[in-house]
């Protein structure tokens, strides 16, 4: 089904438009096999990359696209809504761009046209084993040696660990808390960077993240991004932004799910005619339709304060929260509308089920989010 927006200008129609061409060309007819195999689709990536879609919010200048974010999330929704292994490849390289983009030194800011034009793949390693929601206290850290940085400890559900080009790594360069921490960035071919196996997922196996252990790596010190002790800074600012990526993959793949689902309901007949026609079907459908256009709206509103220069943390939060939880939801009552059809995987509503969970968990678990929105609530 068609989605009607309200977009800026006619250049965002046509951008949408390629989005979607894209999708079909390049997306629809791999994602079954790339999940099955478990492979990363660095190729598929690259194509985007060339296409413009890498570097959609940063300026023209940088090598992005200049583009508002209400725009880039509503390219990563129809991104999702064909292949999530991709849109979140997406969100997170745009996550990764940010602190060089906003932070970096004029050479470090050098390779940012590689970085947005998608010819490096980034990752964003601050969570570790014992440390996921708390990253205040992460215990990776890097002491000055001579010229470098000598960096040991363990990162964790790092997405792009082991084919990625360039890590940011959030490490303590001083004493406990927030105020000690640092943001170093480095090439993948740095000594004592270790990428490990690629984890086991219940879905996006086709973007399985993996721990990047570093044993004595060495980093120059000319790679510290921004001053030292304003690497924790640095990550939150990056996060907001980042919610709101995967507030628009769950929109996508809500929505891919609640189409997927009133198509089956109007050609599947039980006792002489379609189901969808039935009471219990049609309003299941008319939640599912209602919620993905709440968290739609919810998930923009975010992002015109984003675009506006006004505060937006607390709204991405709470987009973050209710398009995930959504997307599970409205995945579960897909399979439900399809019955037994929809527990195979001869129907991507199976595959969009499992992917759904983890948009509950990943930048910022759900609950954390209701923790940042109770705090700003409470004082």
């Amino acid at each position: 089904m068609t989605v009607d927006r309200l977009l800026p200008t006619p250049e965002a129609h046509d951008l949408l438009d390629l989005t979607r061409e894209l999708a079909t060309r390049e997306l629809a007819g791999k994602v079954d096999d790339y999940e099955a195999r478990g492979e990363f689709p660095r190729e598929v990536l690259r194509t985007l990359g060339r296409a413009g879609l890498l570097g959609l919010p940063y300026p023209e200048a940088d090598g992005g696209a200049g583009q508002a974010y209400e725009i880039y999330l509503q390219v990563l929704e129809i991104l999702a809504g064909t292949w999530l292994g991709i849109a979140e490849a997406v969100s997170v390289h745009t996550l990764s761009c940010f602190p060089v983009a906003a932070f970096g030194s004029e050479r470090q800011r050098k390779a940012l046209p590689e970085m947005l034009g998608g010819e490096l793949l980034g990752a964003y390693c601050l969570s570790e084993p014992h440390g996921g929601s708390d990253a205040a206290n992460l215990t990776t850290r890097a002491v000055p040696d001579g010229e470098d940085w000598l960096v040991n400890g363990v990162k964790a559900w790092i997405t792009h660990g082991g084919v990625a080009d360039f890590y940011n790594l959030f490490v303590r360069t001083g004493g406990p808390g927030a105020k000690g921490i640092s943001c170093l960035i480095a090439d993948a071919s740095t000594p004592g960077l270790l990428p490990q196996p690629r984890e086991r997922l219940m879905g996006l196996r086709s973007s399985a993240p993996a721990q990047i252990v570093l044993e004595n790596a060495r980093i120059p010190h000319d790679r510290l991004v921004g001053r030292e002790g304003e690497g924790f800074a640095i990550a939150m600012r990056a996060l907001d932004a980042g919610r709101l990526g995967i507030a628009a993959c769950a929109v996508g793949l809500a929505q891919a799910a609640t189409d997927y689902a009133i198509g089956y309901a109007r050609e599947r007949e039980q006792f002489g005619q379609p189901i969808g026609r039935f009471q219990g079907v049609g309003f299941m459908l008319a939640d599912m339709a209602t919620q993905v256009s709440a968290a739609r709206a919810l998930l923009l509103s975010a992002a015109r304060l984003k675009d506006a220069g006004r505060p937006f943390s607390i709204e991405a939060a709470k987009a973050k929260l209710f398009a995930t939880d959504v997307a599970m939801r409205v995945t579960t009552d897909a399979v439900q509308v399809l019955g037994g059809y929809g527990y195979v995987a001869d129907h991507p509503v199976e595959r969009w089920f499992r992917e759904a969970k983890v948009l509950q968990i990943v930048e910022g678990t759900n609950q954390i989010q209701r923790m940042v929105i109770a705090r700003s609530l409470t004082g």
